[in-house]
Parts: C-alpha cells; structure tokens; sequence
C-alpha cells in the first residue's frame, strides 16, 4: 500500500509503498478513502525535520542530553549508530482519517465490515491506503454525514475539547484567538451552545470566514480589549478559547485584560504561557489546557489496550467526543464542507505539503487527500483486503549459501543494537522485515538491506528464511517462537522468552519437536568481555561461588508498556531475567532455588515491583544475591556485580571496567573505552554455533534462567523459596 511519510534528517515528504498493517485483537483494520492534513501538526514536524542538526539540538535540548547520557555510556560508535537510525527513520505523518472497514479484531465490538467509520490517532490514523486504528479510536459515521466530511472528525474532537473544558452557557461571550480550521469549528460549536462569539485573526478572510458561522469579526489592526468590554456591557468575556500556535506571550497577556472576573481561559494551540499574575489573581481566572482529543488521549490502556471508561464516570472521552462531533455534522449543526479549500489524491500529496510549506501562494485552511477514486481496489491489499502485502526491496535470488535472516520487529534496540552488527557480518543476508504496524518496516528494511518486508508474520516464515530474530514487545515473544519452530527455523527472541509458566511451556513442547532447531535468548551480558575475564580470572577455583549483582535501574512511568502486565510483564521479568542468566553465566551452574522479596509500595503488585532482592542457589552450590531497584540515584552505576571464591574476588563497574583481586595485595584492572554490554559477542557466538550445528548456550540453560525469573515473582507473591525445575514444563 501506499503511505505519506517524512524523512528526520531532511523533513523530505515521501509517498512509499509499505506493508498493509497487521490485524490485532483490539484493533479495527480501515481501507481509507479520505484523510485530512493537519496544517498547523504537520507544518511544525516538517519544518523540525528541514532544520540541520544544529538547529535541531537547539529546538529539542531534552534529546541532546539523551543523547549526551548516552555517549559516557556507550560511546560514540554506537551512540552516533543510534541517532543516524533514528534521523533516517521515516515518519509516518497524519492522525484524522475516514474509510470503509476491512476487518476487526476478535475484541472489537460494534464494528464490522463494510461499516463507514472515522479514525484518530497520530501512528494509526495516518495517511495511508490502508489504517489498524485501536477500536477506541473508531466511530461509525452515521447516515448523511460524507467520508470527506468525517474525515475531520480527529480535529473536530480536538476542538470540541477545547469548548467543553470552557463550560459554555446559553447566552454567554466567548473570544476566540486564531481563525484557522480548528478555531472555525469551535466558533461553530460555541454557536450550537448558545454563545456569542467574538473572533479575530491575522488574515483578514478567516475573520470574513467566521463571520459567515455567526461570529462577531474583529479584523487585523482592531482594538480587541475595548470591542470586547463594549459587546458585554463593561464585563468582559466569559471566557476564551486561545488555539493560536505562537511563542509570543501576548496571547495570555490579552486573555487576562479581556476576560470578566472569575472567566475562563482554554489553551488548545501551543503557545507561550508566562501567566501575569496581576490580572489573574485579581479577577481569579481560571486557566485550563485541554488536552488533545478528551479523556483517554495518551493513556495506553484506554488507546492501545481498549479499555473504556464508564460512561457514568467519565461522560466524554475522546471516543464519545469524536462521535458526538459527527452526530452534530448529521444534525447540520456544523458545516464542514465549506472549510475544505483543497481536494488532492494521495499521488498528489506532495503538492500538498508544497502548500502549506508556502512554496504555493495561495490561502487554504481545510485540505483533503482522497483514496480509490477510479482505482478499484487499493493497492497491496489481498484478495479479500485483510491479509497483508509483501514488498519486495532488493529482487535478487536467494544465496543458500549464506544463513538467511528474517526479522520480526524493528524497535530502538533492533535498529541501535542488533541490525548494525548484523549488517557487517559476512556468510549472512537479510531476507524479510516484518513490524506490527507496517510503518517503519519499509525505512529500515531499506536502510539496512532487506530482500522484503512485509505486515505477517507468517511472510517471513518461509524457505527464504532460515533464521528469525524476534525483537517485538513481550507479549509476542513465547508464540512467535513456537510458530519459528513449527516452521522449523532457527530462532533468536529478545528477552524475556516468556512472560508466564504456561508460555515457557508452550515453547518448551515446540522445542521438543524441532529436532535440531536453536533457540537463542538475547542474554548479552554473559556475552560481555568482561564478563569473560571474570570467568577466566575464577578458572580452576573448584569451591562454590558468592555472587552480587546491584542494578540500579531508573525509574520509568507507570503508563510505559514494560509495566502492562499483559504486554510487558513488568521490569522483574522484562528486565531482571538479563541478571539471572548473568549470574548462572558467572556460576556456571543452573539454578536450582530462587527466593525474592520486594518492598510494599501502593500500586506495585508483585508482577510490576521494580524494588526487590532475589536470591538463587546453582546446582554447583554457589549462591547470588541480586539487587534491582528503581529508586536509587543516577548519580551511581547503574549495574555493579561482584563476585568470591576460592581467595580470588572480583568487580565489574557497569561494564566498563573489572578490578581482579588474588590473595592479599594482588590487583589487576582491565578497563575499557566504552561499555560493551556483550551484544556483538552474542550475535557473533550465535551465528557460529548455528553454522557448526552446537548451540553458544544450552538450551536447558536458558530455559532455566527463564524459568527461574518467572518463579522469583511466584516467590514475591508467597513469601516462600520455589524450586526451579525444567519438569513443570511437560
């Protein structure tokens, strides 16, 4: 299918051909037939992208020192790797969009094919042929409302926000600062509520436009602050709506002169907000920033998740305002039509950038791009338009005598870690590229040589691939490894391999059907250089090992997806299993106990509880302590291992430097230039043992570590030490 995105590093537009996103659950599967540039979002993205990098570090200082942290830690090979990947990623563009659908997800209700819906959401309501929007950001159009016209259902609602935090009574007087395509349709909505309405603007037909929806028009050059006084009597307005996008103060400054005492001001553009306190505090003004789309925007477990809020508790979320504004079309409440200035086809959409860029010299406000006009069927879509395409990047043969690698997923740590390494391996090619969504799967597979990419899975489980590295979110991980095996490929999955007891065993069965198939985990830090100078310096030491891993980790939000306990599992399984197998790596020994302990915290359960020490005992009799925690200060390491026996001792500072001790005084530092967490190791060691038929690790070992991070939760949970044994699998 084709798709509009944008390059990072040169802001360029592109229309690509991508794969037709894959179907999830929650999800609704849209063939679009009309969607609608946001000229004030979109304009803001290209111009960012069209800056250098100067001016780029200039405008976003909050990455900068992303990626100043990431230089002292990992240096600058990678670090440079990392923001190169990211600049020449390509974006995809577009967030308010209306077509026919498809195909639903198995949770979707209310929805069906051959239903006309309207779609939000920036990633999902893109500018595409075909949209998998989240089933909470899809409303059926209802009957006389045109697709063009629901297409502007997203900036619709974004308005609609904006008025209802504004609380509108019959007979009140609203300024409204700004004219543009989201100003005219709350002009329209504060009309349908009753209200006078006071509208200015720089462009004097804007002032014209708003007019023609009832609107007073104060025109360029007009005394604002005594045309308001004069229309209310002395009073001031009730209220103001501020959607103007300005880094000037002077939008705030004139809200607090304007309003009446205890009036309200609403911001919904992005402006700057050096709040007077004189007038403010005098008249007491409330001043509130409407948020997006309405309650539930940003929440991943109501967008992504599906999972509504009661309607007797929450009476408008962003779902209900996006259908209460079509429902207001159907009532020709709202005129819509007239606000569109510009029809184009997809084809065409770079004559539409062009405009709002302002490389063509004409007004415009709302601009539509249309899908399938005499074309029939979109292209890329399958014959029943559900399945998903295969683009085909590089058509060569297929050289079986190199080890075909196929992706599934194409993350930050799959593009920064794993892809670059790969790409300057010899005796290998890149086959297949598949993303949930399709989006990004195209740019990367270009960037780093793909033969395809595709939107299933499935694509890349055929005889061009002979091996899938498994990168997407936890959720994913135990099923996509069993349909590797079923398929009999060789498998490398990203940690963790399971998030539950019930996923490790499935992977276990597929694994005994396999006959000789590997499966690799992506536990780098056994891999580590230091991590086998460690080793070496413990060789011939015959008596059990003490072990100590502190991991000072860092906090991360609650709403991230790691600490969804369905798509992540939380930080203990997500992340911890990385020092299980780290510790049973320094061991040499399998675990055969694990104990853990977390603190109480008000919302940690035990599956989400980042502070917690584990302790695990090996077959070999050595014994580990492991410290996680996600309250200490980053002002220390974040990972600080030590390890004993023998008279020997032993200290690894975040992976950047070892300290050996033998006997009394000896002592032996091996310090690196940059920290080397063991990824290339790995993936070296990997391929190696897959083309000499010997696993790098054994399977039993990395199910054991798996297994044993698993139960160190069940532990948490019954305050008791649980036995790690293979045979609970089946």
């Amino acid at each position: 299918m084709k798709q509009v995105t944008q390059t990072l590093r040169t802001g360029e537009i592109n229309i690509a051909d991508v794969p037709v996103p894959a179907l999830q659950d929650s999800f609704v599967l849209v063939r679009n037939t009309a969607s609608v540039i946001s000229a004030g979002t979109e304009k803001t993205k290209i111009d960012m992208g069209k800056k250098n990098l100067l001016q780029k570090a200039q405008a976003r200082p909050d990455l900068v020192k992303q990626v100043i942290n990431k230089l002292k830690t990992e240096g600058i090979s990678k670090t440079l790797q990392t923001v190169s990947t990211r600049l020449n990623a390509p974006s995809p563009l577009g967030y308010s969009s209306a077509g026919e659908v498809v195909a639903v997800g198995g949770l979707v209700e209310g929805i069906r094919p051959g239903d006309r819906v309207a779609c939000g959401g920036a990633g999902y309501a893109n500018h595409a042929e075909f949209a998998a929007v989240p089933k909470n950001l899809v409303v059926r159009i209802p009957d006389g409302v045109t697709d063009e016209e629901a297409a502007f259902t997203t900036l619709g609602s974004i308005a609609l926000q904006g008025v209802r935090l504004a609380e509108p009574k019959l007979g009140e007087t609203f300024l409204v600062l700004g004219l543009g395509l989201l100003e005219q349709i709350a002009v329209q909505l504060l009309r349908a509520n009753g209200c006078h309405v006071i509208g200015t603007d720089l462009d004097p037909e804007l002032v014209k436009l708003s007019e023609t929806y009832g609107a007073t028009g104060l025109q360029p050059g007009s005394d604002v602050i005594n045309a308001c006084k004069e229309l209310t009597s002395g009073h001031g307005v009730d209220g103001v709506l501020v959607c103007a996008g300005t880094s000037s103060n002077q939008p705030i400054e004139l809200c607090g002169e304007v309003t009446r005492e205890k009036g309200r001001v609403v911001v919904v553009g992005a402006v700057r907000m050096d709040i007077p306190r004189e007038d403010y505090f005098k008249k007491e003004i409330s001043v509130v920033i409407s948020r997006s789309y309405g309650p539930g925007r940003y929440d991943p477990v109501y967008e992504e998740g599906g999972h509504d809020y009661p309607l007797s508790y929450v009476r408008f979320t962003e779902q209900r305002n996006m259908q209460t504004f079509l429902e207001l079309i159907a009532q020709k409440k709202l005129d819509i039509q007239s606000l569109i200035t510009h029809r184009y086809s997809l084809e065409q959409a770079g004559e539409a950038y062009a405009l709002i860029e302002g490389q063509k010299r004409e007004p415009y406000l709302g601009i539509v791009l249309n899908y399938l006009e005499g074309k029939g069927e979109a292209k890329g879509a399958a014959k029943a338009g559900t399945g998903s395409s295969v683009i085909t990047l590089q058509p060569k043969p297929v050289d079986k005598s190199k080890l075909g690698l196929s992706f599934y997923g194409a993350g930050n740590y799959a593009t920064a870690s794993l892809l670059p390494i790969l790409k300057n391996e010899t005796g290998i090619e890149f086959r297949g590229l598949v993303t949930a969504s399709g989006r990004t799967a195209q740019g990367v597979a270009d960037q780093f040589g793909f033969s395809f990419c595709a939107g299933n899975y499935s694509d890349v489980l055929g005889d061009e691939t002979d091996a899938v590295l498994v990168t997407t979110r936890h959720d994913t991980h135990a099923s996509a490894v069993v349909a590797a095996l079923e398929a009999g490929k060789h498998v490398y999955v990203e940690k963790p391999l399971g998030l539950t007891v019930e996923e490790l065993a499935s992977v276990h069965q597929a694994y005994g059907k396999a006959k000789d198939r590997q499966v690799m985990v992506g536990f780098n830090r056994r891999f580590a250089p230091l991590t086998t100078v460690v080793n070496s310096h413990f060789s011939g030491v015959k008596s059990p090992l003490v072990i100590n891993i502190r991991t000072n980790a860092g906090a991360i939000p609650m709403d991230h997806w790691i600490q969804d306990p369905k798509l992540g599992g939380g930080r203990m399984i997500g992340e911890g299993c990385h020092f299980v197998d780290l510790a049973s790596a320094l061991a040499n020994s399998l675990p055969v106990s694990v104990y853990a302990v977390g603190t109480a915290k008000p919302g940690k359960s035990a599956l989400l509880n980042d502070n917690l020490v584990i302790t695990l005992t090996f077959a070999n009799g050595s014994i580990a302590c492991i410290t996680y925690t996600a309250d200490g200060s980053k002002a220390i390491e974040k990972e600080y291992v030590e390890v004993f026996g023998g008279g020997r001792s032993a200290i690894i500072h975040d992976f950047k430097q070892a300290v050996l001790f033998s006997g009394d005084l000896d002592k032996n530092h091996k310090k690196l230039p940059a920290q080397d967490k063991g990824q290339k190791t790995m993936l070296q060691t990997w391929l190696a043992g897959l083309k000499s038929g010997t696993p790098s690790v054994s399977y039993e070992c990395l199910m054991a570590n798996s297994l044993a991070t698993i139960l160190a939760v069940e532990s948490m949970t019954t305050g008791m030490p649980v036995k790690v044994d293979l045979s609970v699998l089946g």
